[in-house]
């Protein structure tokens, strides 16, 4: 059986900057002799949200392994940086540099230059003029596979020209499978529904071909000299707000700075992320009940692939 940590440029790796995506690039740079072929590149798109955890984590990985990270970071493009009233507006106040605008649709970042303040975040919010949320969960596709595309597109790599490495074990079935789906379909604005996409990307999950689970990643890393320095339910993403409510609270308590900024974007926008609370009523939960820590929400992982929870109708303008 061919090793399916070998892979055949032309080829993006996406790194989420999780145990997994780690695990999965060691292989593949192991599989390689430990230099990757010319064709084959490594990135990490910053949302301005990830944890300093997943920052420095993705720095070791490059320095320790040796291995040349692409740090890329999403931008507006200029038109509508001067087209769109509300994000002008943002850019006055909170970007008179633009930094946050590139012709490209995205910029090269590094370990000390990447927005750690949710910069990309907040300008994609006010391109938008609203907040992703439960039934519109755009920020993955602007935020990840935007950039991702488009670094792909300044190698001169054309869509479907290139393979598409994510780091998805064998035990993450419904991940992979919507994986595939938003791989294999997009969606229409004026049909209004999904459509397959043409050329069909290329998408490889060398985890899963190998059998790979999470107590074999959990089990590398704990043989490691360093590791991401995440519990499994705080994830990347800061506050995502697609955990469950009981999760949130928690990271509340742990961590009271978090929700500042999610809730700033909700009461800047009068809009909710999640339908169920508000930022603001959770934190005001944990204030009036601090040592209530409440129930496990089970063994889900939120260092995996960002936006796997996702459909690809929702990247909808």
């Amino acid at each position: 059986m061919s090793n399916p940590y070998r892979i055949t440029g032309p080829a993006l790796i996406s790194f989420s900057g999780g145990r997994t995506s780690g695990f999965m690039l060691k292989h593949i740079l192991d599989a390689h002799g430990g230099t990757l072929p010319a064709d084959v590149h490594v990135a990490f798109a910053n949302t301005g949200k990830e944890r300093d955890e997943t920052l420095r984590f993705v720095h070791e990985c490059e320095t320790r392994w040796g291995v040349p990270i692409h740090w890329i970071e999403w931008r507006a493009p200029p038109k509508r940086a001067e087209g769109t009233a509300s994000l002008a507006a943002w850019l006055a106040t909170h970007d008179p540099e633009r930094r946050m605008v590139a012709e490209a649709g995205f910029e090269r970042v590094g370990f000390n230059s990447a927005s750690r303040g949710g910069e990309p975040f907040a300008a994609l919010i006010a391109m938008k003029q609203r907040l992703p949320n439960w039934s519109e969960r755009w920020c993955t596709e602007f935020l990840k596979v935007g950039p991702l595309t488009a670094l792909a597109e300044s190698f001169g790599w054309a869509p479907g020209g290139y393979q598409e490495v994510i780091g998805l074990r064998a035990d993450e079935g419904h991940r992979i499978l919507k994986a595939y789906g938003n791989a294999n379909f997009r969606w229409d604005r004026k049909l209004k529904q999904e459509v397959p996409r043409v050329p069909p990307r290329q998408v490889r999950h060398p985890l899963a071909k190998a059998g790979v689970v999470k107590a074999g990643v959990m089990a590398f890393w704990a043989n490691q000299d360093f590791d991401l320095g995440l519990k499994p339910y705080e994830g990347n993403c800061d506050f995502c707000f697609l955990r469950g409510r009981v999760l949130k609270k928690r990271i509340i308590r742990e961590n009271p700075e978090i929700p500042k900024w999610w809730s700033e974007q909700e009461v800047a926008r009068d809009q909710w992320f999640d339908k169920r609370d508000t930022v603001r009523d959770l934190v005001e939960e944990v204030r009036r009940s601090p040592e209530i820590p409440g129930i496990d929400e089970g063994d889900d992982e939120y260092d995996a692939e960002c936006g796997l929870h996702c459909a690809p109708m929702e990247a909808a303008e």
